[in-house]
Parts: structure tokens; sequence; C-alpha cells
């Protein structure tokens, strides 16, 4: 499972798409999320600006991601 750092309280799921480079570019990751590839906490995710926090686990394209804190 891969970790990512988070800076803050939390992230937009579209932003931390593109901050672990899922995602090539904005339009890119909200494609992603509206096409149901992402999960979050095992559950499908379609909305794009959801608060991803500490704690949280993101499923996309087959890989994990644990949200840790810095």
């Amino acid at each position: 499972m891969n970790k990512f750092e988070l800076q803050g309280d939390f992230i937009e799921l579209i932003k931390l798409l593109k901050a672990i480079g899922i995602a090539e570019n904005g339009g890119h990751a909200q494609a992603i999320v509206t096409d149901g590839q992402v999960t979050l906490n095992g559950e499908i995710e379609t909305r794009k600006r959801a608060k991803i926090r500490i704690g949280d686990i993101i499923k996309v394209f087959g890989e994990e991601y644990e949200i840790t804190n810095s």
C-alpha cells in the first residue's frame, strides 16, 4: 500500500489524484472520478471534491493509497 502525507486537514479528491500522479490534469482527474474508478474506504466515490482526510484509504486502478499525517 502506498502512503500520501497530507499537509493540512484535508485534500479534495481530484487534487489528490493529481498530487499522486494518477491524473495528468484536473479534467483527467474528474473523468476518473466520474467513471467510478475511485473507491474511498471501500465504497465507490463519485464526488469530485470529496474531502479526503487522514486515515482514509483511496483505491484507483488497483493501487491503494493510505492518507497519513506529515
